[in-house]
């Protein structure tokens, strides 16, 4: 059975690309994206990322150490507004892997008629803490820092 990666995006060099299409239930009454939307399609970005990297949540909070990665701060502008059945993509880079921290740059851009980025719509800078199943700050896992760094860096 072959993988699908096109539902998991594509790594370009250093940048995760993850395609995405604007649906009605992502938009307010006036057709624009709402706003918290843009967090769930970052979201996508970067497990998508790390599951083509190799990195895969459920492994690693189902071993004898287990962790997660919580959000504990996002810097973002939304620069201009996507709207019903754009056709978006999502632009990850991972940034550093270092410590209990993960630092992830992202942006969404508007795709043109070619499905090339043409208009930058919202950018931000994601950093993750490395937790314990009881929350507590813990460093990376070796094979999680080995599985990111060929592609940690800035596009």
């Amino acid at each position: 059975m072959s993988e699908w990666p096109d539902i998991s995006g594509r790594i370009e060099g250093q940048v995760h690309k993850l395609p995405v299409r604007v649906y009605y239930e992502d938009t307010d009454f006036s057709g624009i994206v709402y706003h918290a939307n843009y967090l769930r399609f970052a979201e996508r970005g970067r497990s998508d990322f790390l599951r083509l990297a190799g990195v895969h949540h459920t492994d690693l909070f189902d071993t004898e150490d287990p962790v997660a990665f919580a959000i504990h701060r996002m810097e973002m502008d939304f620069r201009q507004p996507a709207r019903i059945d754009d056709r978006l993509e999502v632009h990850t880079v991972y940034v550093r892997a270092s410590g209990a921290r993960i630092k992830a740059e992202q942006s969404i851009w508007r795709l043109g008629p070619d499905s090339k980025p043409v208009d930058e719509l919202w950018r931000a800078k994601v950093f993750a803490a490395v937790l314990d199943k009881e929350g507590r700050p813990r460093r990376l896992p070796a094979a999680v820092k080995e599985a990111l760094a060929p592609y940690i860096g800035r596009a």
